[in-house]
């Protein structure tokens, strides 16, 4: 076989990453319409739902590589909702410069407010859907995050 020619896994595979690019942009579009009243972007509300749901506290660094983001685009978005009182920074005991993200008062109010707002909608969105099926291609995009991760750890 030619290493130009794509097996039927490869196939199958490319085409369901362009439906997941598709996907992104319009679950992008859609996340910014229904936070944009409580002053969020689906880019704020993806970093804040990181910080909301760690299980400690966390660094910037580490929440980009949780979320497969640059840090440098989640430091600009921390800095931001910093100024605007959403998170604040705490000492991180392990890393001087590292500080913790964590949310403030506000930003738990902002957080549970843009939940609610999703509940709903992706109630909504997710009518006639099999939770098996919706499992099942869970566990594709798992499979397929597991091997782009071990591909990405192998080169750095």
């Amino acid at each position: 076989m030619s290493e130009r020619q794509w097996t039927e896994a490869g196939e199958a595979t490319t085409e369901l990453i362009l439906d997941v690019f598709r996907l992104n942009g319009r679950l992008l579009i859609a996340g910014d319409r229904l936070v944009a009243d409580l002053g969020l972007t689906s880019a704020r509300w993806q970093v804040l739902g990181a910080i909301a749901s760690a299980d400690r506290p966390e660094s910037v660094a580490r929440h980009a590589r949780n979320m497969g983001l640059h840090r440098q685009g989640v430091q600009r978005i921390v800095n931001e909702m910093a100024k605007e009182g959403i998170v604040e920074f705490q000492q991180n005991p392990h890393h001087k410069r590292a500080q913790h993200v964590l949310l403030t008062v506000k930003g738990r109010q902002v957080f549970d407010a843009a939940i609610a707002l999703q509940i709903p909608w992706v109630n909504a969105l997710s009518k006639g859907l099999k939770p098996k099926d919706i499992a099942t291609a869970k566990r594709v995009i798992d499979q397929l995050k597991t091997g782009l991760e071990q591909e990405i750890e192998a080169v750095t």
